[in-house]
């Protein structure tokens, strides 16, 4: 099975948030993708079929399956539209959140992915204790978000995973707050992985609404202060979050499923 991993959200190896893409003839049970993600152990895994003029696919961290995955679906653009078939310049997925489309303008690939509005909830004595700190706002949809005073406290966050265990109604931690040079900044956390994932596409559909609310601006910059770091560029319009970056190739291989 062909094997790729392209550093996403990146002009260059080693930035970004890398993710494993494998391209198989058919579908594989989810029990052995499971097994080659956490093989694979990168923040994601992506698994591609084609499906008529459609692609399959499916995202698993090293741990279990998501239903959305932003750099990963980045990766696997890249992958078909350079490697796959390399004449395409948009590229359909069916996945667990629905049809989602990706196309290349130079050396931009833009996904549209569907918005997740988060619900503005109550910064309670729990939230507040696991995070260790006070957070201005707090917003929930898939993961728990918390808007900071500053770009200077979102760099200075240190998380405490024991704590962001407690959150498990949520599958990810985000803090994020008005930045210096882009829109906005943010990190986020894995607390079962007890991780920071580098750069989080799927974490936008929801940061940009909060944003976009907070500064009157559909067109946003975003900026992940992690380690390795990442930009996006992003816009919210007619119910989507359309995200854009870069992608570089950093390993081409194969794996050998053999008995």
């Amino acid at each position: 099975m062909e094997y790729y991993i392209i550093d996403a959200f990146a002009e260059d190896i080693f930035g970004g948030n890398p993710a494993g893409v494998c391209v198989s003839e058919k579908e594989l049970p989810a029990e052995l993708m499971q097994k080659i993600a956490s093989e694979n152990n990168l923040p994601e895994t992506a698994f591609l079929v084609k499906c008529g003029e459609k692609y399959c696919l499916r995202w698993f961290t090293p741990l279990f399956e998501i239903d959305l995955c932003g750099h990963a679906t980045l990766a696997a653009a890249f992958v078909v539209m350079n490697f796959v078939e390399p004449d395409l310049n948009v590229v359909c997925f069916n996945t667990a959140s629905g049809e989602l489309s990706v196309s290349r303008s130079g050396g931009l690939y833009e996904m549209r992915f569907p918005e997740r509005v988060p619900e503005k909830i109550e910064a309670t004595s729990e939230i507040i204790e696991a995070l260790g700190i006070v957070p201005n706002e707090v917003y929930s949809e898939r993961d728990l978000f918390a808007v900071l005073e500053s770009e200077k406290e979102v760099r200075s966050f240190v998380p405490n995973y024991k704590k962001l265990e407690k959150l498990n109604k949520w599958l990810g931690i985000s803090v994020s707050a008005k930045g210096e040079k882009a829109d906005f900044v943010s990190r986020f956390f894995c607390p079962e992985l007890k991780s920071e994932d580098p750069v989080t596409g799927s974490a936008h559909c929801s940061l940009v609404p909060i944003w976009e609310e907070k500064l009157g601006k559909t067109v946003l910059e975003a900026e992940q202060l992690s380690e390795r770091g990442g930009k996006l560029n992003c816009k919210h319009e007619d119910g989507f979050v359309i995200i854009s970056g870069k992608a570089v190739l950093y390993l081409k291989g194969e794996i050998f499923l053999l008995k």
